[in-house]
């Protein structure tokens, strides 16, 4: 049942109708002053409150009552029809003053508006709590697009993502432990930065620890208080020179399989972790899983030719494999990203009138306003001939369609090799499609964009079709 908190001298009105209060599913539990509802309120099970304001209470347990129970409705009962002293008991308060006697229709009546405002209050604050979540994970995501194509250094990396993530949650450290026979894959240099104790990478061997079971299950886990966790062990879930008191573990994944996991750790002079942290570091350790997948590729390409001689552009093995990843980033976290082809209009002309050199001269100057019109975390790669494909990360529809438009105007406004004293114009065709929303692979996207293209070049020739 509903829980009412009484407190009076035993005089409320609300006593004379407790038995029909009882049958709307309410309940009353009484005190005869504030001090002693002190225990009371703390259970947290009190929907409402009905105090007579005028018996006196010493002014620091009034504070105290005010401060317990700024969030529970309350009805002030007076004998007075004056208003004076009411104000300190309603200001800033779901409150309403009744003056005695009342009937229990009455007092039902006020009961269910402060219910209303009670259920307006509290959607309104989470409301506001979620767009402050929302806002701290659009700086997050800005800082990482920032860090994702500033270095590909895997520990340079992870310490500037988890130092914006420390920002939000507040953890005191945090470590990266790998499952054995991976570590061979990443290269992790020394940090000599000042907040390099904040990270450590060790091996997880076997399944021991709360990092053990997290990378068998691949279920992460939070643990309010170690000492009273069984599958904590100091050995393998410490961290240096820290008193842990509380802990989140995370499996670390790519292309499905489990890696290792990240470990966040609170001491005990700090709150424990909650359900409500380990939703936001869920997040942010899949921007992480990024970083390191993109670092691993990285380095495992670093000996392969993945430029276009010619334009610098990424080739097509690269494109190929810059897919693939965006492909699987989307399913995993439900986001798109748009693909752009773009062919040159009348190109043979060019080299028909100019030759293939100054041809080629011009396909290293349309390459150079493409860059210029992309933003650092877009991919352009020189598909063949005079045909570029560019890839827009968390780029729906109508954003590629944009960019795409500004690309076109941007190449139709262009005087290319005045240098060279040739003062060619060019125009260029495009095609756009959206993974998921178009395709349902990589090579259908591609497909997808490419004929959206040729239906330009088959018409008017300089012009944006999008997929549909």
């Amino acid at each position: 049942m509903r829980k009412i908190l009484l407190i009076d001298k035993g005089r409320s009105s609300v006593r004379r109708f407790s038995k029909s209060l009882e049958s709307r599913g309410y309940s009353i539990v009484s005190s005869d002053n504030l001090k002693k509802s002190f225990p009371i309120i703390n259970k947290g099970d009190i929907e409402l409150i009905v105090v007579d304001k005028d018996f006196s209470s010493p002014h620091d347990d009034f504070n105290k009552f005010k401060k317990l129970t700024s969030s529970i409705p309350k009805v002030i009962v007076t004998g007075s029809r004056a208003f004076s002293g009411l104000n300190a008991w309603i200001n800033n308060e779901i409150a309403v003053s009744l003056h005695e006697p009342f009937t229990c229709p009455e007092f039902m009546l006020w009961v269910n508006k402060l219910r209303k405002e009670k259920e307006a209050a509290d959607l309104h604050a989470s409301m506001k709590d979620e767009a402050v979540i929302r806002k701290k994970e659009l700086i997050f995501f800005e800082h990482f697009t920032k860090i994702l194509t500033s270095t590909f250094e895997i520990d340079k990396t992870l310490t500037m993502i988890m130092r914006q993530a420390k920002s939000m949650t507040g953890f005191d450290a945090w470590s990266i432990q790998l499952v054995e026979g991976i570590s061979d894959e990443f290269f992790f240099g020394k940090n000599h930065d000042k907040n390099s104790i904040k990270i450590h990478k060790s091996t997880i061997r076997g399944a021991g620890g709360v990092a053990g079971w997290v990378a068998k299950t691949g279920t992460p886990v939070v643990v309010p208080d170690v000492s009273k966790d069984k599958r904590f062990s100091s050995g393998i879930d410490g961290f240096p020179r820290l008193d842990i008191k509380s802990l989140m573990c995370v499996p670390v994944m790519i292309k499905n399989r489990i890696i290792g996991v990240f470990e966040f750790y609170n001491a005990k002079s700090r709150r424990p972790f909650t359900e409500k942290d380990l939703e936001l570091l869920l997040k942010l350790v899949g921007y992480a899983s990024m970083a390191i997948e993109k670092s691993l590729i990285y380095q495992k390409m670093e000996n392969l030719a993945v430029t276009d001689e010619l334009t610098n552009l990424f080739n097509i093995r690269y494109l190929n494999r810059t897919l693939d990843a965006e492909v699987e980033r989307s399913q995993r976290f439900g986001t798109s990203f748009s693909l752009i082809f773009m062919d040159i209009d009348y190109f043979k002309n060019v080299n028909d009138s100019h030759g293939h050199l100054v041809g080629s001269k011009l396909l290293i100057e349309v390459a150079q306003l493409i860059l210029g019109s992309l933003r650092t975390i877009d991919t352009v790669a020189r598909y063949g001939g005079d045909e570029f494909v560019m890839i827009l990360p968390q780029t729906p529809l109508k954003g590629g369609y944009y960019v795409a438009e500004r690309m076109r105007q941007a190449m139709e406004g262009k005087v290319f090799l005045k240098q060279e004293g040739y003062m060619i114009r060019v125009t260029a065709s495009f095609g756009v499609a959206t993974y998921p929303e178009n395709a349902k692979t990589k090579e259908e996207l591609l497909k997808i964009a490419d004929k959206a293209m040729y239906r330009g070049k088959n018409t008017t020739r300089n012009v944006v079709y999008s997929a549909g």
